[in-house]
């Protein structure tokens, strides 16, 4: 797609996201997409092996697709992340990133003698399809280099295939789906934020937006930060909590209507649920699965009604002090919206020292040392006073752009640190093959 001149941009943006959106055309909340489950038992056989660090890092990277480019599109990106349940049980997933149609992978894999085997689902966030997958590396094919005790990592194009099988809902893997090697993954650092903690409601995931499990997700997604919409409830408790009253868009019906902060936090605990199941959580379980549970980076703390500005600032520092401690490299920022958020800022006595995102003017964002600014996409393209930003020492952060078109031209500029998003494989899809 050309380059598209700026006083067009915000009104294209806007007709592209509803089309793209579109496509998933859903009514209804209560729908959902059924993932398919128990997939590693095909991974637990007699002699199988849990992956090495190395082998897993070789294995990511662009790979180009024959079998099955119709469907999948010409490139697929892979990544590895993790997550970590029950404070001790730590699992790995290789997840694949392509386009058309929002679409990605989440696999395990196990070495199996001498090949390797990926199993698990894929699955498109714009509609309804879903399906499962695997793939075999076998020795010849590049299982041998990768299970090297001094795996190189200096791959060459064709050095590893991964032959494939996938298949659509819990039907039978019979379309065939071949993956060769191509390049590396695009080295260069780029925050890839998974909007509402991790993902939408509204898109059917198996998990709800703004839950300690949709946080846990987003690292399978693509997304190396999150961004947490934050309200205060009667009694002072910070949550997790997009819409400013409890709806059935969010919530599982309750008997309990109006805003959220006119209820103490043992009452939504108790009597409220989101769509999925989960409890409304508090900042600090989401802060506490950030840093405990995923290779997550950074924190958007989006402040949508905050009582008590000084409480969020020493909850800020207690898990910066957190993540620090257990060696992790986690930004978390409180986020400026609005004026009475900035007033709110302002007045603490160490505002100019603490880690903040400014969505308001840039001269705002440098009077209060914010170390990001995060302009919204729609009020025009955000190009050139980024690069004056930057220039500054600010990162630049966009929100929220889910349109593939947008989404790649602002990555190719090269302009920006990163993109808040609802589709978190889109952008990493365009992040990561993209040649530096």
């Amino acid at each position: 797609m050309r380059s598209v001149p700026v006083r067009f941009l915000p009104l294209l943006m806007l007709v592209a996201s509803a089309a793209y959106i579109g496509e998933g055309c859903r009514t209804k909340y209560e729908e959902a997409v059924v993932i398919p489950q128990n997939l590693n038992a095909g991974l637990n056989v007699a002699g199988a092996k849990l992956l090495f660090s190395q082998t897993r890092k070789a294995c990511e990277g662009v790979y180009s697709v024959s079998d099955g480019a119709d469907v999948f599109g010409s490139e697929i990106a892979g990544k590895w992340s993790y997550v970590v349940k029950n404070g001790t049980d730590t699992t790995y997933h290789f997840s694949l990133f392509c386009e058309p149609r929002a679409t990605y992978f989440v696999l395990e894999g196990r070495q199996v003698a001498d090949s390797i085997i990926f199993i698990g689902y894929w699955r498109r966030l714009v509609n309804a399809d879903v399906g499962t997958a695997r793939f075999v590396v076998q020795r010849a094919s590049g299982a041998k280099a990768l299970l090297a005790p001094d795996c190189c990592q200096d791959l060459k194009p064709g050095d590893v295939v991964l032959n494939g099988l996938y298949g659509n809902g819990e039907g039978e893997r019979k379309y065939p789906l071949t993956l060769s090697f191509n390049r590396k993954l695009n080295p260069t650092p780029f925050q890839i934020i998974a909007h509402r903690s991790g993902g939408r409601t509204s898109d059917l995931l198996p998990a709800s937006e703004n839950s300690v499990e949709i946080i846990r997700l987003a690292p399978e997604l693509g997304a190396t930060g999150v961004e947490f919409d934050i309200r205060q409830t009667k009694d002072g408790v910070p949550i997790l909590y997009h819409d400013d009253q409890l709806n059935l868009r969010q919530t599982q019906k309750s008997g309990l209507i109006g805003p959220v902060e006119n209820y103490t936090y043992k009452q939504l605990s108790s009597l409220v649920r989101l769509v999925n199941g989960e409890q409304i959580p508090t900042l600090e379980e989401g802060l506490t699965a950030v840093i405990d549970d995923t290779p997550l980076q950074t924190v958007w703390m989006d402040s949508k009604l905050i009582q008590d500005m000084p409480l969020i600032r020493e909850i800020q520092k207690k898990y910066i002090a957190k993540a620090a401690a257990q060696g992790r490299k986690v930004s978390i920022y409180i986020g400026l919206p609005t004026e009475t958020t900035l007033n709110q800022f302002e007045a603490l006595d160490d505002h100019l020292t603490t880690p903040s995102l400014c969505e308001l003017d840039t001269s705002i964002a440098r009077r209060i040392n914010a170390q990001v600014w995060a302009p919204r996409f729609t009020l025009g393209d955000p190009v050139e006073s980024a690069k004056v930003m930057r220039a500054a020492g600010l990162k630049v952060f966009v929100w929220t752009l889910d349109v593939p078109d947008f989404i790649r031209q602002f990555i190719d500029k090269g302009s920006l640190d990163g993109i808040l998003t609802n589709y978190s494989p889109v952008v990493a899809y365009y992040h990561y093959v993209q040649k530096p």
